[in-house]
């Protein structure tokens, strides 16, 4: 799973996950990519479903990139305890996703294998999704 070496804080407000992504929106290194339409948080959990998803149906062909690193960390507080006393503990670690970004990339497969690895990887995710293909120069 991935997560964080290290954090500059423990424990971090949730905060706002709102618009389009201004960065990461295009596919950098491969020739078929997994774009989200739409914001939320993917946990390192989910990743790591995702990406063994697709390398279970291409059969280790091909490379994988994996476009989103979880840095937030999520609290939570134990079961049956009453309200206050606190901010929970860090439990797991998300990545915020916008829409538009580009979480998966993959290269040296043909595109009907690329596109259902795609497929399957995209039903372990908590975002509606999009297969893109890289436009040639």
């Amino acid at each position: 799973m991935l997560l964080p070496r290290k954090t500059k804080y423990r424990k971090v407000r949730k905060g706002k996950n709102a618009g389009n992504a201004s960065r990461g929106n295009y596919i950098a290194f491969g020739d078929y990519g997994l774009q989200s339409q739409s914001n939320n948080d993917v946990t390192s959990r989910q990743i790591e479903s995702a990406r063994q998803a697709m390398t279970r149906y291409i059969k280790r062909g091909g490379k994988i990139w994996i476009r989103i690193f979880p840095h937030t960390p999520r609290t939570r507080k134990p079961q049956d305890v009453k309200m206050g006393s606190g901010k929970g503990n860090p439990e797991f670690f998300v990545a915020k996703v916008k829409a538009g970004t580009v979480m998966f990339e993959m290269k040296g497969v043909e595109e009907d294998v690329a596109r259902e690895a795609m497929r399957l990887a995209a039903h372990k995710l908590p975002v509606k999704t999009k297969f893109v293909v890289k436009e040639q120069q």
